[in-house]
């Protein structure tokens, strides 16, 4: 898999709780999704955030404020398999990835049954990513049985969009065999939907999704709303996916309010990574200068706050990285 780097910055050789990291900068790989949806520029933000250039001034006189020795990289990937995958094998330090598939590859359930992943783990809840199903503009649907015999984008294979999307599907009695199916990302998606060779096309990322933007900006585009039994229903199939709502007028042209399923993305590390280097990476991301990042970055940004941080995550089945752990608990949100 080729990276694209999109935030790298080295730190200075300091003190990190009592502790001097050494004076060679660390690499620190974080891995996103495509250029096109959330995770890439969230990843963005968090590299930059937890990052200081070697040489910089201080962080309380207007220098970056991250971890020392640590040069942190986000890059892009096919997202929450892969980060994941990538992270259990030693190829990524971190990765965005949503919270059914994390719990799924960590277990060895479900489609992972007898390939567990112990080595992942939590740093922090992130935000709620909703599942996108775009239509053509104009076109709607009664429910997922509509997409039997459809030309469907069902997001790139490694994506857990893919595998959640798959298993609501089956519910309607939709399966491969009986739709035309495409592993494309959300760009590519998006300019198959507009050109006429997709019916429809799902994607779970934060709004607003920059290929959205432009699509619907462009072309026109429709989302589906689903029913509350369906939202239920949902539920039963992917217990993470609980009920949520894109706002009407997030995308040109789709005015009302969405319900529509919604997974929370979460920051994953691997278990080999030390406590205090996890500890202060944690500290970073929840410090003053990564919250004016994050305000001022993609929308979602403002949604990512440590009061939210462990939101879900007691009762996922995946355990906090201890380094994560030891900030909560001083600062009082874990017990």
């Amino acid at each position: 898999m080729k990276f694209t780097s999109i935030a790298a910055a080295a730190l200075a050789a300091t003190m990190l709780s009592g502790s001097a990291f050494a004076q060679d900068p660390t690499f620190f790989r974080i891995g996103t999704g495509g250029a096109g949806g959330t995770y890439f520029p969230i990843g963005g933000t968090i590299a930059n955030g937890i990052s200081a250039p070697p040489g910089s001034r201080p962080c309380d006189q207007g220098g970056q404020c991250g971890v020392p020795g640590l040069i942190a990289i986000a890059q892009s990937t096919t997202a929450s398999v892969f980060n994941n995958a990538a992270v259990q094998n030693g190829e990524l330090e971190a990765g965005l990835a949503a919270a059914d598939v994390t719990r799924s590859m960590y277990l060895g359930e479900g489609k992972f049954e007898g390939k567990a992943h112990p080595k992942l783990r939590i740093v922090a809840n992130l935000y709620p990513e909703d599942l996108h199903l775009v239509l053509p503009k104009g076109k709607t649907i009664s429910d997922l049985g509509d997409l039997e015999d459809k030309r469907v984008g069902i997001a790139q294979a490694g994506s857990g969009t893919q595998v959640a999307v798959l298993q609501m599907l089956e519910k309607w009695g939709v399966t491969r065999d009986n739709m035309d199916e495409a592993e494309l990302n959300n760009s590519q998606s998006a300019e198959r939907l507009a050109d006429g060779q997709l019916d429809a096309y799902f994607y779970a990322a934060g709004w607003p999704v920059a290929a959205m933007v432009q699509l619907a900006s462009t072309k026109g585009m429709n989302l589906h709303s689903f029913s509350d039994e369906d939202l239920k229903k949902i539920n039963e199939a992917v217990p993470a996916y609980i009920p949520s709502t894109i706002p009407g007028g997030v995308y040109e042209g789709v005015d009302q309010d969405i319900r529509t399923p919604a997974v929370s993305a979460l920051l994953v590390v691997s278990s080999d990574l030390s406590e205090d280097l996890v500890y202060g990476i944690t500290k970073a991301m929840w410090n003053g200068n990564t919250r004016k990042l994050l305000d001022n970055g993609h929308a979602k940004g403002k949604q990512i706050t440590v009061e939210t941080a462990l939101d879900g995550v007691g009762a996922l089945g995946v355990p906090l990285h201890p380094g994560a752990e030891r900030f909560y608990r001083e600062e009082g949100l874990l017990k």
